[in-house]
């Protein structure tokens, strides 16, 4: 590695190793490739699935625009990211990147308020995940109530989110019990289903003539749409919502420490799954735009599939696709379960999280945390619409996109970190491009999501976001606590 000046080496090389070395008794086992990673992450076009609706009731059919931007927001963030998994080659993600680099290496004190700012930006990627699962056991319960007359008479749409929820959560653990790379195995099964009938879905009505041009072009923005300040900020919590879905694949370098060869599966893995998310976010608004207009979603705000494949596919072709759907929805819920799930036993690995969530079992399954997350979300989904989740969580995302572009500044500006390896590496000056999202993230999209939390009424979602950050605070100074006493107990045990 070519030495550059303005650098102190013995410090840069001391620095490497301490945070190089982190996650190394993490029990996290090296066992998948780019494709395994891949297939666990694939499901994240199905993210746009609780905001279709939404975003046309406010943009209109501008909202096509809206996610293609998002998209290529999620490019130029995950660059920094790809290269900061391969700087920290043992890190979770977006949640070890920020520990690693905002945190004092060889700290002696009792509480370091550096890793206070990175084990925030873990706890709130952990919050931007953790509610995927219960937004989609709602539209599982939604789905099903629909379909089958029968359970509609028997439960209420709650029920069958609960029933559901109960089951999905139960049945993922079973089956991650023995690791991500079984995973990654349900992964490919899944992700043929979600791509099949998100795929018939998406193309069918261009082929049987169900599509009209004429209900995008002619509806581009609502009538009475300004360019105040008040619709700016109303787009701006329309782009934090919608970076939630499409820059989520991210989460393809949450895996770092059980990828084989991080350095060359964490950029495939990102960039593949970045190209699938592109076409698929940017076809699945237009098509259902298209077919139903803004008239037709307004009527189906929660699920505008099910017209989009009846109308296409006719009522027998229609059950069979969005039943294929529904099982699909099962792979976002993994995603987001194994993703949250290691942010929580990286938290814990750190010291930011009390200890017993950094437990693994002989598989290297972080099984407890699986649990809590399980157990949250099945009080989450009593919450009821997927969007009043979704505005409460993605003020955990902003503020974790946030804080780890701020932190992929700083590695490559502080000289005891510029020097770590960096197999993969973004375009030159791209600490600059960092900086500017990483300010469009915090503050502005900040403000906007709890601007239009507020517009809708719902300071109860903006207030679930803002106190499950805050528990994080008194969390954090137990878990220095406990690990102060631990290194006192241990040389004495020694």
């Amino acid at each position: 590695m070519e030495k550059k000046e303005g650098i102190d080496w013995h410090h840069a090389e001391q620095c490497s190793k301490v945070v190089c070395d982190t996650g190394g008794d993490s029990g996290l086992e090296r066992s998948i490739d780019w494709k395994q990673g891949l297939a666990i992450a694939v499901g994240v076009p199905l993210l746009i699935l609780p905001s279709i609706g939404y975003f046309a009731g406010y943009l209109w059919s501008a909202a096509i625009i809206v996610w293609g931007l998002s998209v290529f927001q999620g490019f130029m963030q995950n660059l920094a990211y790809g290269e900061l998994a391969t700087a920290f080659p043992k890190a979770s993600g977006l949640p070890g990147f920020a520990q690693n680099v905002f945190k004092t290496p060889n700290y002696k004190g009792k509480y370091d308020k550096s890793k206070l700012i990175g084990g925030f930006s873990a706890w709130s990627y952990w919050f931007a995940w953790n509610p995927v699962l219960a937004i989609f056991a709602i539209l599982v319960g939604f789905y099903l109530h629909s379909l089958f007359p029968s359970l509609a008479s028997t439960f209420s749409e709650y029920q069958l989110s609960l029933i559901a929820g109960i089951i999905i959560f139960g049945g993922l653990i079973l089956v991650n019990y023995r690791g991500v790379s079984s995973g990654a195995v349900v992964g490919y099964i899944l992700a043929a289903l979600a791509f099949i009938p998100l795929i018939i879905i998406a193309v069918a009505p261009y082929i049987t003539g169900d599509f009209v041009i004429t209900n995008i072009t002619s509806t581009w923005l609502p009538t009475d749409w300004v360019w105040d300040l008040h619709h700016i900020l109303i787009l701006l919590g329309i782009f934090a919502m919608a970076q939630w879905s499409a820059c989520a694949w991210e989460t393809a370098a949450i895996y770092g420490p059980e990828y084989k060869n991080p350095g060359t599966d964490v950029p495939k893995a990102l960039f593949t799954c970045g190209a699938i998310c592109l076409l698929a976010f940017v076809i699945v608004q237009t098509t259902v735009t298209g077919v139903l207009g803004i008239d037709g979603i307004a009527n189906a705000p929660i699920d505008p599939m099910l017209p989009v494949a009846q109308a296409a596919l006719g009522d027998m072709g229609s059950t069979v696709a969005i039943v294929m759907l529904i099982a699909a929805m099962v792979l976002i819920i993994q995603t987001a379960y194994l993703g949250s799930a290691r942010a929580m036993h990286s938290m814990a690995v750190e010291g930011n999280l009390p200890r017993v969530f950094g437990k693994v079992n002989a598989h290297g399954t972080p099984i407890l945390a699986m649990v809590v997350i399980g157990v949250f979300n099945l009080g989450l989904i009593s919450m009821g619409t997927p969007t009043a989740i979704l505005a409460a969580s993605a003020i955990g995302y902003v503020c974790a996109n946030g804080i780890s572009l701020f932190a992929y500044v700083k590695a490559k500006a502080d000289p005891h970190l510029a020097g770590l390896d960096r197999p993969f590496k973004a375009p030159g000056g791209w600490k600059n491009v960092s900086l500017m999202f990483g300010l469009f993230n915090l503050p502005l999209c900040l403000i906007g999501i709890i601007y239009l939390n507020s517009v809708e009424g719902s300071w109860f979602s903006t207030g679930v976001g803002i106190l499950v950050l805050a528990l994080y605070v008194p969390m954090w100074y137990y878990s220095q606590h406990e690990n102060h006493v631990a290194k006192q107990v241990e040389p004495q045990s020694a």
